[in-house]
């Protein structure tokens, strides 16, 4: 046997365990990070999940509560409108009849 073929076989029987053994801890370390990471990401997204659903909520209650105020008071509002036009219109002709 010559010097090169002693070299593989220890190389083979000593060096590539070692080397197979700390690249496996390494790569366990590097999943269990990975985990770690996209546990954190899920409760995030879960959360702004929560959010949106509360504040589309909230946006569907006021769409529902116009839509009752222009269904249920469509004359009513617009006798009311009319009512405030009429108000407005006689408090900035009043300040100047006291003018002249």
């Amino acid at each position: 046997m010559n010097n090169f073929t002693i070299f593989l076989l220890v190389f083979i029987v000593i060096g590539l365990p070692v080397i197979l053994g700390i690249g496996s801890s390494v790569f366990k370390d590097w999943i269990k990070h990975k985990e770690r990471m996209a546990t954190a990401l899920n409760a995030q997204t879960a959360e702004k999940s929560a959010q949106y659903a509360a504040h589309s909520e909230r946006l569907e209650q006021r769409v529902r509560v116009l839509e009752r105020i222009v269904t249920d008071r469509g004359i009513e509002l617009s006798n009311e409108i009319d009512l405030l036009r009429d108000q407005r219109l006689l408090n900035l002709t009043t300040p100047q009849e006291t003018r002249s």
